[in-house]
C-alpha cells in the first residue's frame, strides 16, 4: 500500500512524500525539503512510524523540494538511494545550496531549510533499470532525464513516481511541466514520457501532487504543452524579448490555461506555489539559448 504524507509547503497539495511497507520497515520515496521535515515527522507518526524505523529513502532528483531532507534520515542511519549524477551532492551540497541561493537569495533558507552532507557510505547509487527488493516491495529506478540530467522515476509494480518529469497536477487541474533552470531539455525529456508511456503503468505518483489513474491520457497532454511552452518561449526569444518581459505574458498565458480548465483564485495559487511560472520562463529561455541558439536567429 502506498500512503502519501502532504507536506503542506506552504498550502496543502504542494509536496507529496510517499511511503511504502518493506520487509525491515517503512521505505520513503521522496522527502521534500528540509524546512518541511518536521511534517514528515508528524505524517510519518500518524502512520506508526519514527523516523528511526526508516531505513531506505529513495529520492528522484537532488533538487531541494524532492531531496532536502534526506540528510535527516541518512543521520538516523538510513540508506538514500540517487541517480549518479546526483550522489556527489548529496555528499557535499556546497554547489547544489550555492545554485540556490543564487536564484532565492536570502529567502533560501526561510523556503528550504538546511542542506548538510550525506556521509558517502550512506549513498547508494543506482544504475538504470536497477531494482532493489525489500522482501516483497521492488523498486526499479528508471533514469527519465528532461527536468534534470541526475533523475530517475521508480516503478513499484504498475505504478510509477514520476517524481518532477511527469509534470505537476493539482486535484482536477491540468498537468502542466516544471521547467527550472538550468537543465531542461525538451527532447531528452520527450523520450523519457515515451518510455513511462511504454510501461503503460495503472498509476501515476507525482510529487506535485498526487495519484492519476489517467496515466497515458496524463503523459500526452504534459508532452504537448511542454512542447507548447517551449514552442511559445523560442518566439519571445526571437521577438528580442528578455526574461523579464516575458514573466507576465507567460503568468497571464498559464493563468489563461488553469481558468479554462475550471480552476478558481486558489486553484491558481496551488499552482503558483508548486510550479512557479518565471521558473518556467528561465528554464525553457536557458534552454533555447545552451541547446539550439541557431533557432533564435
Amino acid at each position: 500500500m502506498v500512503q502519501l504524507i502532504d507536506l503542506h509547503y506552504g498550502r496543502p497539495r504542494t509536496i507529496a512524500s510517499y511511503v511504502l511497507e518493506g520487509s525491515d520497515g517503512p521505505v520513503i520515496i521522496e522527502t521534500g525539503p528540509d524546512s518541511c521535515y518536521s511534517r514528515l515527522v508528524e505524517g510519518l507518526a500518524r502512520l506508526g512510524y519514527d523516523p528511526t524505523d526508516v531505513q531506505h529513502v529513495f529520492v528522484t532528483h537532488i533538487h531541494l523540494d524532492h531531496a532536502g531532507a534526506a540528510w535527516r534520515f541518512a543521520r538516523h542511519g538510513a540508506k538514500i538511494y540517487v541517480h549518479p549524477l546526483g550522489a556527489p551532492h548529496l555528499i557535499d551540497p556546497s554547489k547544489l545550496w550555492a545554485s540556490a541561493t543564487r536564484i532565492y537569495g536570502d529567502q533560501t533558507e526561510p523556503l528550504w531549510g538546511r542542506a548538510e552532507p550525506i556521509a558517502p557510505e550512506q549513498v547508494v547509487v543506482l544504475e538504470d533499470s536497477q531494482t532493489v527488493k525489500f522482501g516483497p516491495l521492488e523498486i526499479q529506478a528508471l533514469e527519465t532525464p528532461g527536468h534534470a540530467p541526475h533523475h530517475f522515476a521508480y516503478r513499484v509494480g504498475d505504478a510509477v513516481f514520476t517524481g518532477d518529469v511527469g509534470g505537476v497536477r493539482i486535484g482536477q487541474g491540468p498537468v502542466l511541466p516544471p521547467c527550472p533552470p538550468p537543465d531542461i531539455h525538451v527532447e531528452r525529456w520527450q523520450q523519457s514520457i515515451a518510455r513511462l508511456r511504454d510501461l503503460n503503468p495503472a498509476r501515476l505518483y507525482l510529487t506535485h501532487f498526487g495519484e492519476y489513474t489517467d496515466a497515458r491520457e496524463h503523459l500526452d497532454r504534459l508532452e504537448a504543452k511542454l512542447l507548447e511552452y517551449a514552442a511559445w518561449i523560442k518566439d519571445k526569444l526571437r521577438q528580442g524579448l528578455s526574461q523579464e518581459q516575458m514573466v507576465p505574458l507567460f503568468e497571464q498565458m498559464l493563468n489563461g490555461d488553469l481558468e479554462r480548465s475550471g480552476l478558481d483564485e486558489e486553484g491558481l495559487a496551488d499552482y503558483e506555489k508548486a510550479d512557479p511560472a518565471w521558473m518556467s520562463v528561465a528554464g525553457l529561455s536557458r534552454y533555447w539559448q545552451k541547446h539550439h541558439p541557431e533557432a533564435l536567429q
